[in-house]
C-alpha cells in the first residue's frame, strides 16, 4: 500500500479506501448496490486492513444506518487499532427509518408519518448536522468521527451556518475534520473563504464522482482543489462497475451486476466503451483486469489523494487493491488521457487561448 496526506493537513491516508455502500442492503436503492451481512463485512473489512488500508468510508443515509452500524461492528469484531485508522461518514441526507415486514401497523404509521411530514431530518442546518453527528457515533459506536463530511448542497441552508456548525463538531472533539461532497467549485470557494475569514476549520477534502469516463471534475473542481490544498476522494471509480470491463457494446453483461439493475452515476456509453476498448490491450499486457487499468489511471493523476472502492466480493476487492502496484507508462497515460479527454467548453478554451502568450514567457 502507498499513503498520502489528506490535502494541507497532516493525516495520513492509504491511497486506496474501502467504502461501504454494500454493507446492509435495506430499502430503497440500496438493494441494488449490495447486500453485504455481518461475516461478509468482518471480512473485507480484514482484508483491507491486511493489505495496509487505513481509510474507511460510510454514510449516515447507507442503508438506513445499516452501513454504519456494521462498519462499527467490523472494527470491533477485527480488534482494528482505533489510533492505525481513520473513519469517514456524512451527513445530509434523510435516514429513513427501515420497517420490517412483520412490523405492526402502528409502527409503520409512524415512518409513513416521519417520512412525510418531518422537515428538519435531511440538509445542512446547524439542527440536522448536531443531531445526525451524534447518531452516527451511537451507530458506529466510536468516540470521534476522523472526517465528517457534507453529503450535498443544501439549497435552503446558507453555506454559512454549516461551515459554522461543523467548526464547533471540530472544536468539541466529536470531529478530527470536515470535508464536502457533491458540491460546484463556487460554493466550496465560498465557504473555505468563510472558514478563512472567521477563523473557523474549513473543508479539507472533497469526496466527487470522478472516473476516466467521468472527468468533468477537472474543469473546475480540480484546479480549485489543487490552488486550495484540497484533498480529492473519488467516488465510483469505475463508474457503478461500468469500467469493469464485463460490459459491451451488445449490452451483453452479468445480470447481477449492480449497473444492471441500477444505471448509475451517468455515463457516455460510446465514448465509455472506445476508451474500454483501449484499455482492453493493455490490461492484457499487464496480466490484469480492466478495472485494475481504470483504476490505476486515477492512482496516477497528482491531484489524487485516496481512490474509494466497494466490492461486493473478496476477489472484486482483491483485484482492486492491487491497483495500487500497476506502472502504466508514459505512451499508455498518454493514450488514455486523449481517449478520455474532455471536449473543450467556454470560458476554459478562452483561457487556454489567451494564456498561450503569457505561458511561452517563461521556460
Amino acid at each position: 500500500m502507498i499513503y498520502s496526506k489528506l490535502g494541507r493537513t497532516g493525516l495520513v491516508v492509504s491511497r486506496i479506501c474501502l467504502g461501504t455502500m454494500t454493507f446492509g442492503g435495506e430499502g430503497g436503492i440500496w438493494k441494488f448496490i449490495g447486500k453485504q451481512q455481518q461475516d461478509e463485512a468482518d471480512a473485507l473489512v480484514r482484508t483491507a486492513f491486511d493489505a495496509g488500508v487505513n481509510f474507511f468510508d460510510t454514510a449516515d443515509v447507507y442503508s438506513a444506518g445499516v452501513s454504519e452500524r456494521m462498519l462499527g461492528q467490523a472494527i470491533r469484531n477485527n480488534n482494528l487499532p482505533r489510533d492505525e485508522i481513520v473513519v469517514a461518514t456524512k451527513v445530509f441526507g434523510r435516514v429513513s427509518m427501515v420497517v420490517a415486514e412483520d412490523a405492526s401497523d402502528a409502527e409503520k404509521a409512524e415512518a409513513e408519518r416521519r417520512e412525510n411530514k418531518a422537515r428538519n431530518i435531511s440538509g445542512l442546518s446547524r439542527k440536522h448536522i448536531m443531531d445526525s453527528v451524534d447518531a452516527s457515533l451511537e451507530r458506529l459506536g466510536l468516540d470521534y468521527i476522523d472526517l465528517y463530511q457534507v453529503h450535498g448542497t443544501d439549497p435552503l441552508t446558507p453555506i454559512e451556518e454549516t461551515v459554522e456548525a461543523l467548526d464547533l463538531l471540530v472544536r468539541h472533539n466529536k470531529v478530527r475534520y470536515v470535508g464536502l461532497c457533491n458540491m460546484p467549485a463556487w460554493l466550496i470557494m465560498k465557504a473555505i473563504a468563510y472558514a478563512r475569514e472567521k477563523g473557523l476549520h474549513r473543508f479539507e477534502s472533497a469526496q466527487m464522482y470522478y472516473s476516466i469516463a467521468g472527468r468533468e471534475l477537472e474543469r473546475e473542481v480540480v484546479p480549485l482543489a489543487k490552488d486550495q490544498e484540497l484533498a480529492i476522494l473519488p467516488w465510483s471509480p469505475l463508474a457503478g462497475g461500468f469500467l469493469s470491463g464485463k460490459f459491451s457494446r451488445d449490452g451483453s453483461g452479468p445480470n447481477d451486476a449492480r449497473r444492471t439493475v441500477f444505471d448509475f452515476p451517468p455515463v457516455d456509453k460510446d465514448k465509455g466503451f472506445d476508451i474500454i476498448d483501449a484499455m482492453r490491450p493493455m490490461a492484457e499486457a499487464h496480466g490484469i483486469s480492466v478495472a485494475q487499468i481504470s483504476l490505476a489511471w486515477l492512482l496516477h493523476q497528482k491531484h489524487v489523494t485516496s481512490v474509494i472502492i466497494g466490492a461486493r466480493t473478496a476477489e472484486q476487492l482483491t483485484d482492486n487493491l492491487a491497483s495500487v502496484d500497476v506502472k502504466l507508462t508514459a505512451d499508455e497515460l498518454a493514450k488514455l488521457d486523449d481517449i478520455s479527454a474532455l471536449n473543450p467548453e467556454y470560458p476554459g478554451w478562452m483561457v487556454d487561448r489567451q494564456g498561450n502568450d503569457r505561458r511561452g514567457q517563461v521556460s
